[in-house]
């Protein structure tokens, strides 16, 4: 079957003249990364011409997507309803990160920073107790990653590794299976969304630095 993708776009625009001030006045840092979901793709656009800033580079953010910036990136500006895009976005890329939502800009606090990060090393204390790993993976285009999920299961070493493979992941499905502790190697932002998830990626950063 195949799969019909549509454009969707906000209805409305900002007043670009108040959008511009408010850059100068809440965002300090002049390299900035544009990030946007794709209904807001022309608001980047336009807020790209008008700002004083430099803009280094423009991203499209989906909730499976894990951006990479420049070097010279001093900011992250998300534009669009995304605090769930921002607040991972500010702990995984370590920048300031800003949110233009409703003609206003709020930073993502450093508590909200904190609170995620607590959250990832109490899953990862869970992980290196745990005996029997599920190894979450996806057959959906652009997030499967059976080669990583294989590569992880074959080179684990006091643990047993269990394949889960869907088109469909449902987190209130897990509870079904005597698993200790899930590693995700789909949506990298399902961890986000369940305290007993470890992505694949950040669970390799966090052996590499203990």
């Amino acid at each position: 079957m195949k799969t019909l993708f549509i454009t969707a776009k906000i209805r409305g625009v900002p007043d670009y003249e108040k959008v511009k001030k408010l850059l100068n006045e809440k965002i300090p840092e002049k390299n900035i990364a544009l990030c946007y979901s794709n209904q807001f793709v022309e608001i980047a656009r336009n807020i790209e011409k008008i700002t004083n800033k430099n803009v280094v580079s423009k991203t499209q953010v989906l909730g499976c997507s894990n951006p990479k910036f420049p070097r010279n990136t001093e900011a992250i500006l998300i534009i669009g309803q995304a605090k769930f895009h921002s607040v991972s976005l500010a702990y995984e890329s370590k920048l300031p990160t800003y949110i233009l939502e409703d003609e206003t800009i709020e930073k993502i606090s450093e508590a909200d920073v904190k609170k995620m990060e607590k959250k990832e090393r109490a899953m990862y204390s869970k992980y290196l107790i745990s005996k029997k790993i599920g190894v979450l993976v996806t057959n959906k285009p652009g997030q499967q990653r059976l080669k990583s999920a294989l590569n992880y299961s074959q080179n684990l070493k006091g643990k047993k590794a269990y394949l889960f493979i869907a088109n469909d992941l449902n987190i209130s499905e897990f509870e079904n299976f005597q698993i200790d502790c899930w590693v995700n190697t789909a949506c990298p932002r399902m961890d986000l969304t369940d305290g007993n998830i470890l992505n694949l990626e950040k669970l390799e950063n966090l052996e590499k630095n203990n």
